[in-house]
């Protein structure tokens, strides 16, 4: 596989420090340019990001010492020094952030997006990979519409779904007919430490802005919707009902899930298809694949944040406490990474898979 020089937009903020963090010794990409506001433009990387990078090592020795890009003024000399970009820079509305995406496409630049804006645009990918890598097969008909060679616009989806649609995805042979999910959602999913959000401590607060549960309802539709005339037509069901609530856990998103069936299986099926389940990756050798996507747990007490999280280096997703319910026909918990699989990582992998396919 050849290396691909990658551009990060909004390179200093939670989700573009981790894309940095991810990337560093990479086997297939490297760090060629990262940009934000013009805020920290013209400042060295390491200056921009000091006192916010959070891990245990420096930034990469590689990406340190990049001078940070201008995201709207520098847009040609960043579309020009890349072979694609991961964006998490977010303007400050919808409309706003899908012009400045498109714009990059238009630049001939392919755009791994982790922003909201354009996961419900009927021609753009939005992708779990394990999940509906078909929906690669999207980008012909987008680059129709902007007129373009090589640039397109692909998405991963919002952090909050990626614990429980991974877990119904195995399930949906016995008709999954409806879903309750509440989440319980890490601080980092706001971009926020505990010393930038002290009124965390010692609280759960019960809503999360920006549509946080529109989206977890609506877009699990999108991921198991089929291909028609160019478009994604979603899918009719499952019905989902989605509660999200903020909670003082850095990093993490827990999930109770509540689900009935057309056709109600056995818990030793269910148990079985998880354990089993291999997703559309298996076998491409893509360096950020989990080796095993879904692992449940037995004991009683688990999955929990602090504990499972990093399962799989935050790529895999963590079940556990499958039982019947009084009103539904079953009950469990799951949890994800929500800055890795939820959002850079799942870019990554994302990424790593359009260039296996021969998009990027």
């Amino acid at each position: 596989m050849r290396r691909y020089g990658v551009a990060v937009i909004g390179a200093t903020g939670t989700v573009g420090r981790r894309f940095v963090k991810l990337l560093e010794d990479h086997p297939w990409f490297y760090v060629a340019a990262v940009a934000a506001s013009g805020r920290s433009a013209g400042k060295a990387y390491a200056e921009a990001v000091e006192g916010r990078w959070e891990y245990d090592s420096p930034a990469p020795e590689s990406v340190a010492g990049l001078t940070v890009l201008d995201a709207a003024a520098d847009a040609l000399k960043i579309a020009e020094s890349a072979d694609f970009a991961f964006c998490a820079a977010e303007m400050a509305s919808k409309d706003e952030t899908r012009a400045f995406e498109d714009r990059f496409a238009k630049m001939e630049l392919p755009i791994i997006s982790n922003n909201s804006a354009h996961r419900l645009t009927g021609d753009v990918p939005m992708m779990i990979p394990e999940l509906n890598l078909s929906h690669a097969e999207l980008i012909p008909f987008q680059r129709k519409r902007l007129g373009t060679r090589r640039g397109f616009i692909a998405v991963k989806p919002n952090c909050s779904i990626q614990s429980y649609v991974p877990a119904l995805h195995p399930l949906r042979c016995f008709g999954v007919k409806s879903v309750i999910a509440c989440t319980y959602q890490a601080i980092s999913g706001a971009g926020k430490s505990f010393a930038t959000a002290p009124e965390i401590l010692d609280n759960v607060i019960p809503y999360i802005g920006g549509g946080e549960e529109r989206k977890s309802e609506a877009e699990p539709l999108k991921i198991w919707g089929e291909i028609r005339g160019g478009e994604i037509a979603p899918a009719s069901e499952p019905a989902i009902s989605s509660q999200c609530f903020r909670v003082a856990a850095l990093d993490g998103h827990m999930a109770a899930v509540y689900a009935s069936f057309r056709e109600k299986p056995p818990i030793s099926e269910i148990l079985e298809l998880w354990r089993e389940f291999k997703g559309d990756t298996e076998g491409m050798g893509l360096p950020s694949s989990p080796k095993r996507f879904l692992t449940y747990f037995e004991e009683q007490d688990r999955p929990q944040t602090r504990l499972d999280r990093d399962i799989e280096g935050g790529m895999g997703i963590a079940l556990g406490r499958l039982r019947e319910d009084n009103i539904f026909d079953y009950k469990f918990a799951c949890l994800s990474h929500n800055t890795v699989r939820g959002a850079a990582g799942g870019g990554v992998l994302t990424a790593e898979a359009l260039c296996a396919l021969g998009y990027i």
